[in-house]
């Protein structure tokens, strides 16, 4: 089977020339199939990108990505952040531990990281560096908490996911939940942990006295997000709406909060979000499509199949192939985009991970647990150059080395629900 061998290297080759990743997987997929099927690949081509774009769950993906780009144009980002601090302020290291928070939060309402690393990141480094904090523990807190978006529902990562596994969206939303908070839980504890060994990381200032008044005010600003988050996903755990359904109405309510409540949209700023909205969703659906083309073809000649049949014929214990695939999937992550990650690998390991007896479901959170950390690390790390864009007053390289630590928390948090999968499927189970 040479063929498949050479189709993969034009895919390495044209990236490796820089070509944009679309061309890639779209031109060594229909190499492919010309080489399986002759002329008949012209036929096929088209057939598998259309096939991959026509779906309705697939509506919900420009429409939260729509939702995340108007909130990105109000104040919810600074509210969330001064919410989060009048109630955590008194903890030490208080500040980073309201970065999660408010990141967590933020996540909830975009569902696209690098959304919530700008929101969050712009007002929360000038402030705890003023107030003190390290570089290090500044940059590192707004990085690894702005993955936590493609984890908490509405996520983007997990309706590419659905739309390529046939796993229902509202399940893998649901499935998100408890991974996304446990990971958020633990990067306040490491946090915690960190200052207390570390005063000087992060200094305890004058405890300000909020009062329950202050604190129930800061709610005030940020109540508009909270009634959003409710009707978005209520409206898909109650069956009312499908998510493509919730993704209109949380859209809506996105421009309801931008221009009438904050009035932070005028003519001009709607137009700049609906572009950069377009550009992001176009972008990404063309990836998807392309890279449909591409699967394809490693179906046809039933590449998933003997990688399959390879790695289960060889008795290891299904623990150790996992990690493997793991450690694949980091390393992957570290140069591929999410989008591409995500619908290239899941025909190949999807097959895989059936036959070894796991959950699709529970493979889709745990593959997009590998994207958090992958959006992390350079150097194809998003939320890196983001951060670096929005907070020039830090260093590329300080910014690097900031986010060492946090991996490790989310690698381990990854190991926990790869060796326990009941954790990541409870939630589901329990509302089915």
């Amino acid at each position: 089977m040479i063929e498949p061998v050479i189709v993969v290297i034009i895919l390495l080759a044209l990236i490796a020339l820089g070509a944009p990743i679309f061309l890639a997987l779209g031109a060594a997929g229909l190499t492919g199939l010309y080489m399986a099927r002759g002329s008949m690949a012209f036929f096929f081509g088209p057939t598998s990108l259309f096939g991959q774009l026509n779906s309705f769950e697939l509506l919900a993906l420009p429409l939260f990505v729509l939702m995340g780009n108007l909130l990105a144009a109000t104040p919810v980002g600074k509210n969330l952040f001064h919410a989060a601090v009048v109630w955590l302020q008194w903890l030490r290291g208080g500040l980073a531990i309201a970065t999660v928070g408010a990141s967590t939060i933020f996540g909830a309402v975009s569902g696209v990281s690098i959304a919530g690393v700008a929101a969050v990141g712009s007002i929360a480094i000038p402030e705890m560096l003023q107030r003190g904090y390290s570089r290090s523990l500044a940059a590192g807190s707004v990085v690894s908490s702005g993955a936590l978006a493609m984890l908490i529902p509405p996520s983007v990562p997990l309706i590419i996911y659905g739309a390529v596994s046939n796993v229902s969206v509202a399940d893998l939303f649901i499935g998100g939940i408890v991974p996304g908070l446990a990971l958020a839980l633990a990067l306040c504890v490491y946090i915690y942990i960190r200052a207390l060994l570390h005063p000087e990381e992060a200094p305890l200032q004058t405890a300000v006295d909020y009062s329950w008044g202050d604190r129930f005010r800061a709610i005030g600003g940020i109540w508009h997000a909270l009634i959003l988050i409710a009707v978005v996903l209520g409206t898909i755990y109650s069956g009312f709406a499908t998510p493509s359904e919730a993704a209109a109405f949380g859209a809506l309510g996105a421009f309801l909060i931008a221009a009438v409540v904050f009035r932070s949209l005028d003519g001009r700023g709607l137009l700049k979000v609906l572009g950069s909205s377009v550009r992001i969703s176009g972008a990404i659906l063309l990836i998807m499509g392309c890279a449909r083309i591409f699967g394809d073809y490693l179906n046809l000649v039933r590449v998933p199949d003997a990688i399959s049949g390879l790695l289960v014929g060889t008795d290891l214990p299904p623990e150790l192939i996992l990690l493997l695939i793991m450690l694949v999937l980091v390393g992957l992550g570290m140069l591929v985009d999410a989008v591409s990650l995500i619908v290239v690998t899941t025909p190949i390991l999807l097959p895989l991970i059936t036959a070894l007896g796991y959950d699709p479901l529970w493979f889709g959170i745990i593959l997009v647990m590998n994207l958090e950390i992958a959006v992390v690390t350079p150097p194809v790390g998003l939320n890196l150059y983001t951060l670096r864009a929005v907070a020039p007053v830090l260093k590329i390289e300080e910014i690097i080395r900031s986010v060492v630590p946090f991996v490790g928390v989310q690698f381990v948090m990854l190991m926990i629900f790869v060796l326990f999968p009941s954790l990541a499927l409870w939630l589901p189970n329990l509302l089915k």
